[in-house]
């Protein structure tokens, strides 16, 4: 998610003094014609690349002739901007999945219970006692072979999925739509800098709807900054090399500030009467969690790294639900989708992997909630003067903030998990009943 730049041999003069470059080096003394590797080409006016063909979209032929100048500020090439642009058209698909909201969220417990299955189980099992390179990846990183294994099992199915979305035409038609066009415009130009470089083709570039791309599923941008030879054939390679995916993600979450030697969390357990107001809260040591009665839930001890490490604990599905402490390799973790019920599931993955049981306290039987209860439920904070973030379904942090907050003023378990019981209480509060 880097490329390669060839710099030019410089030839030195001896006994050259400091200071500006003669003029002979930009422009010849009247009557002598410069040597042409000294003069650049000129950069050709605008108006003489070719226009992108008209796609018969007029949002979209506007946004793809406006676009060309910022391409071209960018480092791109007129000639690789003409031919990557030349008939190019908007993708009805991803404008499609680029707007559709979700009616029902998915509760954490049926997200966690589906990607953490025995088939994927044993395959990444399989795979961990098989793939000889994964010890020098780890080695190297300090990111261990079970957590890369539950990126590469989350983000592809072990390479299985990668998308066959062209990912030049994906990021120009999310640019065109203008809901995120400083990002998808920036995506595109990494894009065709990775094409300009000869490092990968443009039939290469193959993704997902949202233009993520390859085995571990890097935006452009990452892997201009970030991918990773690891097989050493000269090629970061995401597509179709195991070694250079896995390194590529490894060397990701290392940048994102894994420690080695660190857990990305522990089930642990609560005494009765435990505050969960402090849920998604202040981080602390393990030995100071353990001050409020919260313990590993398999009984065992603390690592030398782990006692030290500030975590914050977490219900993702409430207080009847299994508890967490996060470790900050979680949101490492979360760099790659700022998810929890993505970072839970990898992180899961990688116990089973390694061999650990599953969970002391399993998960709760969820109902998953319409979009409307989500909107009613946060007017319904907003009507009693709490403040969710807005009333968009999205029950984030700042709504699980203000469920608490409501849940603790009327002496309730305060743990943010919005319920469908919870949904009736605000809403009959609301309205006065």
């Amino acid at each position: 998610m880097r490329l390669r730049v060839l710099l030019p041999l410089l030839a030195l003069a001896g006994c050259a003094s400091p200071g500006p470059p003669p003029p002979a080096l930009t422009r010849p003394p009247p009557g002598v014609e410069a040597p042409p590797a000294l003069l650049p080409p000129p950069a050709p006016p605008l108006a003489s690349i070719a226009p992108p063909t008209a796609s018969g979209d007029m949002v979209f032929d506007a946004w793809a002739a406006e676009f060309q100048s910022r391409a071209l500020a960018a480092g791109i090439s007129p000639q690789v901007l003409s031919r990557e642009m030349a008939g190019l058209t908007p993708n009805p698909r991803v404008a499609s999945l680029d707007t559709v909201q979700p009616e029902f969220s998915k509760p954490v417990s049926d997200y966690v219970k589906g990607v953490v299955g025995p088939a994927r189980v044993e395959i990444g099992q399989r795979k961990r006692a098989a793939m000889p390179e994964l010890g020098a990846i780890e080695d190297r990183f300090g990111v261990p072979r079970e957590i890369l294994l539950g990126v590469w099992a989350m983000e592809s199915g072990f390479g299985a999925l990668q998308g066959d979305f062209d990912v030049v035409r994906a990021f120009a038609t999310l640019a065109a739509q203008g809901r995120r066009r400083a990002f998808a415009e920036g995506e595109l130009i990494a894009a065709l800098k990775i094409i300009q470089s000869g490092e990968q083709p443009r039939a290469k570039l193959r993704g997902s709807w949202a233009g993520a791309m390859g085995q571990t599923q890097f935006i452009p941008s990452m892997y201009l900054s970030t991918a990773v030879d690891m097989d050493g054939d000269g090629r970061r390679d995401i597509w179709g090399s195991s070694a250079d995916s896995l390194a590529s993600a490894a060397n990701l979450l290392t940048k994102a500030g894994w420690v080695r030697g660190q857990s990305w969390a522990r089930e642990v357990t609560a005494p009765p009467g435990f505050d969960y107001s402090l849920t998604e809260g202040p981080r602390e040591t393990p030995i100071e969690w353990a001050e409020r009665g919260v313990t590993r839930a398999d009984g065992l001890p603390w690592s030398g790294v782990d006692s030290t490490s500030q975590a914050q604990l977490i219900a993702p599905a409430g207080a009847g639900g299994p508890l967490f402490l996060l470790f900050p390799n979680h949101f490492a973790l979360r760099q790659y989708n700022n998810s929890l019920a993505y970072a839970l599931g990898v992180g899961l993955l990688a116990d089973r992997f390694a061999g650990a049981p599953g969970l002391v306290r399993p998960w709760p039987q969820e109902t998953s909630l319409a979009l409307v209860d989500r909107m009613t439920a946060q007017r319904a904070l907003i009507a009693l003067g709490y403040d969710p973030g807005g009333a968009d379904g999205v029950v984030g942090l700042k709504t699980r903030s203000a469920l608490r907050t409501w849940q603790k003023a009327h002496g309730l378990t305060a743990d943010g998990y919005l319920s469908l019981e919870m949904v009736g209480r605000l809403k009959a509060e609301a309205q006065g009943g």
